[in-house]
């Protein structure tokens, strides 16, 4: 389980900064950057905020609420445009960067999950594997989770046959059959290798 080692080590404030939506077919990249007290941190948070991924959605949400009465809270995306044009890593990046400048004040440290740091006006520390090791960017994954599905739910009411409000844009075997029906739409990867091999097999 995460704890507050990682920050405590690192000196405050230190921001958790996360991403979600590097592997879909569709959608934005989404980043959080997460600001958390470790000495207001309520209850339900400091026993239930864990990598995003290990939480069912219900959990995820949930633990999402909390962190909006108690955290501070930067988020940024990048766009499909972006992502075609900077690789996904680089809209990564971008995405990272928005986030923190959206956090309410600066920090002193941004601990970064993965080992490729984006540009930040602060001292970054990167941490494999850290949305299972820190708090705060286990609040993060948590918060650019949550904040993802939600973009893709509501592009999902205008491109209803794509599933999204359940797969949130990923691959899945209903993903590609809606393609193969319809077509990609403006928010598909089209440089990502199943898009572009339906594209040159004739579909879209």
């Amino acid at each position: 389980m995460p704890d507050f080692t990682l920050e405590r080590a690192a000196g405050g404030p230190v921001a958790g900064i996360d991403e979600a939506g590097r592997g879909p077919w569709a959608g934005p990249v989404v980043a959080a950057a997460v600001i958390l007290d470790p000495a207001t941190l309520p209850h339900l948070l400091a026993v239930g905020l864990d990598d995003s991924k290990t939480l069912p959605p219900a959990r995820r949400r949930e633990l999402y609420r909390g962190l909006l009465e108690c955290a501070e809270i930067g988020i940024g995306a990048a766009s499909v445009r972006e992502i075609e044009e900077d690789n996904v890593l680089g809209a990564t990046l971008t995405a990272m960067g928005r986030a923190l400048t959206a956090l309410p004040r600066r920090p002193t440290v941004a601990l970064v999950d993965g080992n490729r740091a984006p540009d930040l006006p602060c001292r970054v520390e990167t941490v494999v594997g850290g949305d299972s090791l820190s708090m705060s960017i286990a609040a993060a994954s948590i918060v650019a989770k949550v904040t993802r599905d939600r973009i893709m739910a509501r592009l999902s009411s205008r491109y209803p046959g794509f599933a999204w409000e359940r797969n949130a844009g990923y691959g899945t075997a209903e993903h590609r059959r809606a393609l193969e029906r319809h077509g990609p739409t403006p928010h598909h990867r089209r440089g990502f290798a199943p898009i572009r091999a339906m594209l040159e097999g004739g579909i879209g």
